[in-house]
């Protein structure tokens, strides 16, 4: 790729007097709409912005990168800013980076894995090299820096060339598997040509695996590098090498310490059948604080596995109500009547319709509990945790037969697929073969013993714990029948945000199912407190930054609350299951006080729902619609605002003890 023809005079600004990250991006991205590059200059900013708050795009040595990928982009273009005075404050893997070399990438969306990575890749790799940045810096004219561009006769060639000396094999992989992948790589590489040493480094970025190491080359390796922040894929190969592993960043630093340590002083060899983490990672953070991050990113790592299912889940359900009502004119309550079955025409086909996306419902929670294993076990953890999630989603009821089984819901999952992970972890780590029998030790011993432990864990904590909790909380909403009718209606919003279609919901549901059919009560605050968690959380995502000026949510979140708003007006609150998973401490309060609210508000007020239907095609049949409507708009508005101040609040909080964000 040649790099000069990604920009143009009018995108290169030399030695300007910019004093801050903002206003460089400002004349950047000015300069990008005004040659036609972007379609919008506050769009595209804001794009760039939030690509900003994600992970540092401030390198080292004066150096940075932002970057973003957005429709707004009509074609792949660079713009360049080299500064008269270095600024500080872009926050960098270098925390003492002073940057005065800036370069804003805009890919265009339909470019994001292709041109995207090619040109960061490439840029990065390029930059690493003394050489060339000095030809940058000499550049006197737009002329000159733009053929510095391509001025590559000092660079190195993608594959290091062979030596006499050892050889180190290396793997580099950053979280978005771009700009710092290659930037180690490049570093690797060159600490190892200036140590006489033979540095072959496989990239696992956006694209995959790149230079793949061999068999061959793996088996004459005299050490292995990880330089990763994510899971090193396809650990196994290196079985047998010694090895140290580090943060993707400290190539950057230094280089040739690292393949000086991973030859002469190597933290361990990688064991076989190894895709589980049995060698433990160099640097690792031990007890329990490092333990709790390893958790954290097991279970986003179930969540971003389980995001998908959600969203076909939904399309699937919402496409078949929306047609059955509004198209067909037919009564919601009848799609799920079994005599459609065989009706044939387009009735049956909604009928099936709407019956697998509840079918792709019920494999929420095993997809969760099988990543979240997954995360922390590799491949030995995916049966365990897989049935964890299948008992924690009531599936073995259904299979058994047993009418009356509370699933465990959420937190059973969490419980059960955490457990899967360590349980399967362990025993790989500590089951010891012969060689000839080793083939059992994953296909037999493993699963076999695994899948026991966490079958008893939930036959005798799981399920009865949970079991108990539901039935404490249906007496204690029985023992209010008599009180007052914002107490109860309290308590009933507040049972059925808890777990979000679990146990204690259905508790809550089928009690006040039962007090409405008796016409004892209302479902008032019960239907209300469905559609509040999603449309809320879904509200914030879509917001946020708005309100606070960024965005709060991770990119997979954002697509999961657009989801949980549509969601929402549907009646179906398992939306925003996956926001309760990242983070329950702070989600369910949240959705529990804006459920109570908004719906004693709207009781208050005098809102009467007799049926039980609480998304927007029951709505015509609220008695007192503007009071309902009105309690809806502030238990929405509550969970969306709250939601929005108390993660931008962490997130500034952990940006001001310069802890990672994402």
């Amino acid at each position: 790729m040649e790099l000069q023809k990604m920009t143009n005079k009018q995108l290169l600004f030399l030695d300007v007097d910019w004093s801050s990250k903002e206003e460089i991006i400002d004349h950047l991205v000015d300069a990008l709409e005004r040659s036609g590059v972007v379609t919008s200059k506050e769009g595209f900013k804001q794009v760039v912005l939030e690509r900003e708050n994600h992970s540092p795009t401030g390198l080292e040595k004066g150096l940075a990168i932002p970057h973003g990928k957005s429709g707004l982009v009509t074609e792949a273009k660079v713009a360049v800013a080299r500064l008269k005075n270095p600024i500080s404050g872009w926050r960098s893997i270098d925390p003492a980076n002073k940057v005065d070399l800036v370069f804003l990438l805009a890919i265009p969306e339909t470019e994001a894995g292709s041109t995207h990575v090619k040109l960061l890749s490439q840029l990065s790799r390029r930059l690493m090299d003394e050489s060339y940045r000095e030809g940058l810096y000499a550049a006197k004219t737009p002329e000159s820096f733009m053929a510095s561009l391509d001025n590559v006769n000092g660079t190195q060639s993608d594959t290091a060339a062979q030596s006499p000396g050892k050889t180190v094999l290396a793997v580099t992989a950053c979280a978005a598997g771009i700009a710092h992948t290659f930037m180690a790589a490049e570093a690797l590489e060159k600490a190892g040509r200036e140590l006489g040493l033979n540095v072959l480094v496989e990239k696992q970025g956006a694209n995959g695996i790149e230079d793949r190491h061999t068999r061959n080359l793996i088996e004459k390796a005299d050490a292995i590098l990880f330089a990763v922040d994510t899971k090193v894929k396809e650990r196994n190969r290196f079985a047998g090498k010694p090895f140290i592993e580090v943060k993707v960043a400290e190539p950057l630093r230094r280089a040739k310490e690292l393949l000086t340590e991973a030859l002469e002083h190597p933290v361990g060899v990688v064991e076989g059948e190894q895709e589980d983490h049995a060698a433990e990672p160099h640097g690792r953070t031990k007890g329990f604080k490092g333990m709790l991050s390893e958790m954290t990113q097991a279970v986003m790592t179930g969540i971003s596995y389980m995001i998908p299912v959600l969203v076909s889940a939904g399309l699937m359900l919402g496409i078949a109500k929306l047609t059955w009502m509004y198209a067909l004119g037919l009564d919601i309550n009848d799609i799920g009547n079994a005599r459609y079955m065989t009706a044939g025409g387009i009735t049956e086909f909604l009928y099936n319709l709407n019956a697998f996306g509840n079918l792709i419902f019920r494999f929420l929670y095993p997809v969760f509990g099988m990543f979240v294993a997954y995360s922390l076990a590799d491949r030995v953890g995916i049966v365990p945790g897989l049935l964890g999630g299948v008992f924690a989603g009531g599936l073995h009821y259904t299979i058994w037969g047993v009418k009356d089984g509370v699933p465990s819901g959420f937190l059973g999952v969490l419980v059960l697929g955490l457990a899967a992970g360590y349980i399967a972890r362990f025993l790989s780590r500590t089951i010891r073969l012969p060689k000839n029998f080793a083939a059992m030790k994953p296909m037999l011993l493993i699963p076999g013993i695994s899948v026991l432990i966490i079958f008893l864990l939930n036959q005798y904590v799981v399920d009865p714990f949970f079991s108990q909790l539901n039935q404490w909380m249906a007496n204690a909403i029985k023992s209010m029948t008599g009180t007052g009718s914002l107490t109860l209606s309290a308590i009933i919003a507040a049972a059925t945000a808890f777990d979000l279609g679990g146990p204690i919901n259905k508790a809550a549901g089928a009690i006040a199912i039962g007090l409405a059919a008796d016409h004892i009560f209302p479902l008032t605050p019960r239907v209300l407190a469905i559609v509040i968690p999603p449309l809320g959380i879904g509200l914030a995502t879509i917001i946020d930054r708005f309100v606070v000026g960024r965005r709060v949510f991770s990119q997979d979140l954002r697509i999961a609350g657009s989801t949980s708003f549509l969601l929402g007006f549907l009646a179906i609150s398992e939306g925003a299951i996956p926001f309760m998973l990242r983070n329950p401490l702070l989600t369910i309060p949240i959705n529990i006080i804006g459920a109570i609210v908004g719906s004693c508000t709207a009781v208050a007020l005098g809102a009467v729902q007799w049926y039980p239907l609480p998304a927007i095609w029951g709505w015509p049949l609220v008695e007192h619609f503007s009071a309902y409507f009105t309690g809806l708009i502030v238990g929405v508005a509550i969970i969306a605002f709250a939601n929005i101040f108390f993660r931008y609040a962490d997130i500034k909080r952990k940006e001001s003890r310069g802890e990672s964000i994402l």
